[in-house]
């Protein structure tokens, strides 16, 4: 059990100090999949 709670603390102090990098990566994943989905949405549309 105290391995686990070590484990445990050691990935919070981990997401503590990357919290920005972890939020820049989702929002770039985020950015791609609304522009892949926009992109197959509208490319019928714009067929003659």
């Amino acid at each position: 059990m105290q391995t686990v709670m070590r484990g445990y603390r050691g990935l919070s102090l981990l997401v503590d100090l990357n919290w920005d990098r972890i939020f820049s990566f989702g929002t770039i994943v985020v950015g791609l999949l609304a522009g892949a989905y926009l992109g197959s949405a509208l490319t019928p549309l714009l067929q003659p």
